[in-house]
């Protein structure tokens, strides 16, 4: 079938106002595509802010707990308490006078005239032994 010349006509003019439309047609998209990108990156900034918000939290709790757990820590091991455990639990007396012996410096155990004569080292001294109550 032929196409009359009022259906070219009306084929033309169709064609004339798509290109017309065109821009207009293409702005809207690039203002569309410019828009939903500007809403994207704002939630993925809100997004970000939340995550911080929560990670600082998490931070002060944790913070908080670990001055806890260090106030804990101190009292567990204040003397006081640790001597009432060794008393009242673990059945421990306070040493008598004469069962606690101090050892002196190096400089000072070289001078001491019962180490004088001592074996070599890995053999024990009888002297020390001795002077330490030690078989």
């Amino acid at each position: 079938m032929k196409k009359t010349a009022s259906q070219r006509m009306r084929g033309m003019a169709f064609l004339q106002i798509l290109w017309q439309l065109l821009p207009a047609v293409l702005l809207g998209v690039l203002f569309t595509a410019v828009g939903v990108l500007h809403v994207t990156s704002r939630i993925c900034v809100v997004d970000i802010g939340y995550r911080f918000s929560s990670v600082e939290s998490e931070i002060r709790t944790l913070a908080h707990q670990s001055d806890q757990l260090k106030l804990e820590m101190a009292t567990l091991k204040s003397p006081g308490r640790l001597e009432k455990i060794a008393r009242e639990k673990l059945g421990m007396v306070a040493p008598n006078a004469g069962a606690v012996w101090s050892i002196s410096p190096a400089a000072k155990v070289a001078r001491s005239p019962q180490l004088v004569n001592a074996p070599g080292p890995g053999r024990a001294s009888k002297t020390f032994a001795n002077m330490n109550g030690l078989p």
